[in-house]
């Protein structure tokens, strides 16, 4: 029991008479143990003001966080075969799809949008961890191409959120096709000219780093966010040795010339706008 469920709920229930209190009113950063309190990390777009960390976010709240305000419309997405294997392990695949789409109140695990960012038109897609560990599927590539065939038509840039913990089993090979298809989704934005940026979360691992993760005209990365193919301990004992402190995050990336920058959330559409704005000029020059 914390103080806050034996001090401070108490007094709240005092206060306010027999009115119920929500259980989520105050949230613990994950690194520090710090309290914050929840209209307030709203505010800081999920950063811990006491040690910085930056927490998980849903696909909705970054679309909101990084587009101009009431700026972005969703596109409908095309819809993919709900089970090609009729897989089922300790559950049916099928089910767990059903019961993400209940929880999340998205289709599948990435969002696409277009608006403005910073007055610049731009396509958006994010991944959404919240919906089966933002793993990649069928659905997730036809994401990642519809959003590539819309940044063409509105001569636009195209920018790729990423948040996944890989290809997801449940579709076999049919997933691990995803890859090669989101690579030809970035060929189409780069061979139009336009600017294809990469934006790396925690965590970004497997087939998704393998693929069109690390072809961006620029990658950036949210600071201390875990971005690799294989876990840490795999690649330990496949090869017989400690890896360096900080292995697989962001900083580390970044120092060893992976990623081009590690940008704080909150400047993530200031900085997105003005690598819009640079890259735009550099590929009209170009031309």
């Amino acid at each position: 029991m914390s103080w806050i469920t034996e001090y401070v709920r108490p007094k709240i229930r005092t206060l306010l008479g027999r009115r119920d209190v929500p259980e989520n009113l105050w949230i613990q950063c994950p690194s520090c143990q710090h309290m914050i309190f929840h209209v307030e990390l709203d505010k800081v777009q999920k950063v811990c003001s006491s040690c910085g960390h930056h927490m998980r976010a849903t696909a909705m709240e970054r679309l909101r966080w990084t587009f101009d305000e009431d700026s972005f419309t969703r596109i409908e997405l095309p819809k993919v075969p709900a089970d090609p294997l009729k897989f089922r392990d300790s559950q049916r695949y099928v089910d767990r799809l059903k019961a993400a789409r209940e929880n999340t109140q998205l289709d599948d695990a990435m969002v696409v949008a277009h608006g403005k960012i910073g007055g610049h038109a731009a396509v958006v897609g994010v991944m959404a961890f919240e919906f089966m560990a933002g793993s990649m599927g069928a659905a997730v590539g036809e994401a990642i191409l519809a959003a590539a065939k819309l940044a063409v038509l509105q001569d636009a840039p195209l920018i790729l959120f990423t948040s996944s913990g890989g290809a997801r089993m449940q579709e076999g090979a049919v997933s691990l096709m995803q890859m090669p298809r989101s690579i030809i989704a970035s060929r189409m934005v780069k061979e139009a000219g336009l600017p294809f940026i990469t934006v790396l979360t925690d965590p970004t691992t497997g087939g998704v780093t393998a693929s069109f993760t690390m072809l961006g005209d620029i990658q950036i990365a949210e600071p201390g966010a875990l971005i690799g193919f294989a876990g840490a301990r795999v690649i330990e004992q496949t090869v017989r040795e400690k890896l360096p402190e900080g292995f697989q995050r962001a900083e580390y990336l970044l120092e060893h010339g992976i990623l081009d920058m590690v940008t704080v959330r909150t400047d993530l559409p200031e900085t997105l706008a003005r690598l819009i704005s640079l890259l735009r000029v550099r590929m009209l020059e170009a031309a």
